[in-house]
């Protein structure tokens, strides 16, 4: 066998150990643009809101102001370190609520929507220049309907830099006006670097999916040959990712002939994956919890026009992703636990596993570049 048949993936210790873990994600995950959701779930969409967000561990305000502008700023007064909403532990669903000002219960400092200082009761900081005290800034921008939020923001590169391929592969699917018809939410027990990957090659798909192979027959052949630019062909007779590989729902308006019967797929990193049917768009986001540990929020996107008719029904199409799913995150949790056995050093990436490599050739000059 050729030498450079197998090429050795990431090391043992990028998965399992919680040191390391800790350095990659002030490195890389607290230094580049990260997607917490859509705008409409999250509540942002209408002026005067305030939402409080995980962020791998740090609570972060995202606001939209009077005028409908979307701010971000750590959860942390300028005063004493109070959180300005307080949170508790745990990862509820995060949901915007209405709010004019942020006004924290310790003291009542209270800030404007865009972080800058209104009122420090009690003090002479009237008197001073209010913006050295504004909450610290988070980056905060916006990609066809999802919300990427930056804890670096001052050394951030542009977001266009990261969702320029997928805004590329998934133009014509009309993103920006998707609505969440269908929501699915699971606790995996991986890195979620082992998520992304998986999700990177079809190597497992014969043995893993049998179903969805089914439904795509280029899926079983070890994921060598497909083309992702030009989309997968489903089977004959098939069109979407449903039990059926058929819907009553109407193909997206914008498509191609080619895209109205195939499927497409896309990863915006550190933590978005996108899969992109005829008649629906399947988006996960990933929110890493601990280096063995993932929550995954996959929102099933539709047309508006069909999510409003009497009749929508997205069940179709959650009944094969929730299958689909369930199977991927079973095996990313075998993968996990075999990489914590003590006998692991790394693991190798066949021919046909190549996509899988692009973990390392975006992590690994990240982790160059740390000081």
């Amino acid at each position: 066998m050729p030498q450079d048949a197998l090429q050795a993936a990431l090391p043992r210790e990028m998965y399992v150990d919680p040191e390391t873990w800790l350095t990659e994600r002030e490195s890389v995950l607290f230094g580049q643009w990260f997607c917490v959701g859509r705008i409409d779930d999250l509540g942002l969409a209408e002026p005067g809101r305030v939402v409080v967000l995980d962020v791998v561990g740090e609570s972060v305000l995202a606001t939209s102001d009077e005028h409908g502008t979307l701010h971000g700023a750590y959860n942390v007064c300028r005063h004493r370190g109070s959180q300005v909403l307080p949170v508790g532990e745990g990862n509820a669903t995060p949901l915007a609520c209405a709010a004019a000002a942020l006004r924290c219960p310790y003291h009542s400092w209270t800030y404007r929507l865009d972080g800058q200082l209104l009122r420090a009761p009690h003090t002479d900081l009237e008197d001073l220049d209010v913006a050295d005290f504004a909450l610290h800034p988070v980056g905060v921008q916006t990609w066809n309907g999802f919300l990427f939020v930056h804890l670096s923001p001052d050394g951030a590169t542009p977001l266009d830099d990261a969702v320029g391929r997928a805004g590329r592969t998934l133009a014509n699917y009309g993103l920006d006006a998707l609505v969440t018809g269908a929501t699915l939410t699971y606790e995996v027990a991986a890195n979620y670097k082992v998520i992304l990957e998986n999700y990177n090659e079809c190597y497992h798909c014969g043995p893993v999916h049998p179903e969805l192979c089914r439904l795509v027959p280029s899926f079983a052949g070890g994921g060598s040959e497909l083309d992702w630019d030009d989309g997968i062909p489903h089977r004959e007779g098939a069109w979407t990712f449903t039990t059926t590989g058929t819907t009553t729902r109407s193909a997206l308006p914008g498509l191609t002939e080619a895209e109205r019967t195939r499927h497409k797929g896309d990863v915006v990193y550190p933590n978005l994956m996108i899969s992109a049917s005829a008649d629906h768009v399947a988006a996960f986001t990933l929110l890493p919890r601990a280096t063995d540990r993932t929550d995954v929020v996959c929102s099933l996107l539709f047309d508006p026009a069909e999510v409003v008719t009497k009749g929508f029904d997205p069940s179709d199409a959650v009944e094969l992703w929730d299958l689909v799913n369930q199977q991927d995150w079973a095996v990313c949790e075998s993968v996990q636990r075999g990489m914590s056995s003590r006998s692991y050093r790394h693991g190798w990436f066949a021919p046909m596993e190549n996509d899988s490599l692009d973990i390392r050739r975006w992590l690994l000059p990240l982790l160059e570049e740390t000081p």
